[in-house]
């Protein structure tokens, strides 16, 4: 393992099996600071979180670190294709699980989590990994259930893996994809809408355009 932040993980307890490892080594190689260290501090926060929020089944600590680590490949180059960007990365760790003989269902709950991980309202009903990673990393984009972690926990986790001001830096890499390829941004999803924040040379797409563009005619029954 190449990564500087060696002696954190081991501080922290980071999950240290040979895939585990393997994926840490990934995302360290192929992502932008911002990126490696909000995947870290997800797992970390998710693993914090867990005790009585309601998750039916405890989840699997390896898998979910797994989901944490690679849920974001889909903002690196590595992993910049043709999707939206949350499924781009979860092809990409599916891809990377298969070459490392993880289990067919191992790698089906980790590509759902990761393609579900901005769905809020939807990843939680897909099982305890989808949930926990879900937590965790609202928890670290939007502070959700922040107040929950113990008492300077987040400091020390900032301290290892600083947040290089993640909420702007990671959402104008997002912005930037889509704007290079509007297929990652289909209209109405978060590609589209920090698209549309940062690059906002149109009026955004409403529901109300997309119905007009359907072609049906329909028009609205509201009456003033």
């Amino acid at each position: 393992m190449n990564d500087p932040d060696d002696t954190s993980a081991a501080r922290f307890g980071l999950p240290d099996s040979a895939v585990a490892v393997a994926a840490r080594q990934l995302t360290y190689d192929v992502s932008p600071d911002v990126i490696y260290n909000h995947s870290v501090r997800s797992y970390l926060f998710a693993r914090e979180l867990l005790t009585g929020k309601g998750i039916p089944d405890e989840p699997d600590d390896e898998l979910l670190f797994l989901t944490c680590i690679l849920h974001d490949l889909g903002a690196t180059d590595h992993a910049d294709g043709d999707q939206r960007f949350e499924v781009d990365g979860a092809d990409a760790a599916a891809r990377f699980l298969r070459a490392h003989d993880v289990d067919a269902a191992r790698i089906n709950t980790v590509w759902t989590a990761i393609a579900l991980h901005t769905s809020v309202g939807v990843a939680h009903r897909f099982g305890p990994i989808p949930a926990a990673a879900q937590m965790g990393i609202s928890a670290d984009i939007v502070g959700t259930l922040r107040d929950a972690l113990p008492k300077g926990y987040a400091d020390r986790v900032h301290d290892a893996w600083p947040r290089h001001d993640l909420g702007y830096a990671f959402v104008e890499i997002i912005a930037a994809q889509a704007d290079r390829n509007p297929a990652k941004a289909p209209p109405l999803t978060f590609p589209a809408h920090v698209h549309e924040l940062l690059y906002p040379i149109h009026s955004p797409t409403t529901w109300w355009d997309l119905v007009d563009a359907a072609g049906w005619n329909d028009r609205s029954r509201r009456t003033k």
